[in-house]
């Protein structure tokens, strides 16, 4: 009995991602990642202490 519900909540969870997809303006989950991930990088570049062993060499 267990696998013909949890089959079905996969199937209706599916159908219903589907529909929502093709029906309304969704971002692009990976895009909006990578563009986030740049904007942490170079906030950290900026924020970043100097490294003390760089600056003896």
């Amino acid at each position: 009995m267990g696998i013909i519900t949890r089959s079905f909540t996969f199937m209706m969870g599916t159908a219903c991602g589907v529909y929502i997809a093709q029906n309304y303006d969704v971002p692009d989950i990976k895009k909006l990642f990578v563009t986030n991930f740049e904007k942490l990088k170079r906030t950290e570049e900026i924020h970043r202490k100097p490294n003390k062993e760089k600056d003896d060499l």
